[in-house]
């Protein structure tokens, strides 16, 4: 599934680009933002396991609000020097992605009511 696919790259873009943090944050913003985005694929692969399209739509959300949490937490580690604007930028353009092939997988599973 190619969403799942693209989620395991940003987790690993994010424990890339988390890894020169400073030693200190290394149990704080350094673990969380990899919680976070490792949470992206797996919800997506727990939700797929579910057997439902109901529970799947339901992990598919999480999984986008796991998106949101990385974005915000990218914000807050480049404003302390943490992260390079190359690096948010990326991660950044990469939620986004993932951002809208969610949406997009959720809005097949979940058509509108007519």
């Amino acid at each position: 599934m190619e969403v799942h696919r693209l989620a395991v790259a940003f987790a690993t873009d994010v424990y890339r680009v988390t890894r020169p943090f400073p030693a200190d944050e290394r149990f704080e913003l350094n673990h969380q933002l990899r919680r976070a985005a490792t949470s992206v694929s797996l919800n997506i692969a727990e939700g797929c396991g579910r057997g439902g399209d109901e529970e799947f739509v339901r992990f598919l959300m999480v999984a986008r609000g796991s998106l949101f949490e990385v974005i915000a937490a990218c914000q807050i580690a480049e404003s302390l020097n943490y992260l390079l604007p190359d690096d948010h930028q990326a991660v950044r353009s990469q939620a986004h992605e993932l951002t809208a092939k969610l949406m997009s997988l959720i809005k097949k599973l979940n058509p509108p009511n007519p």
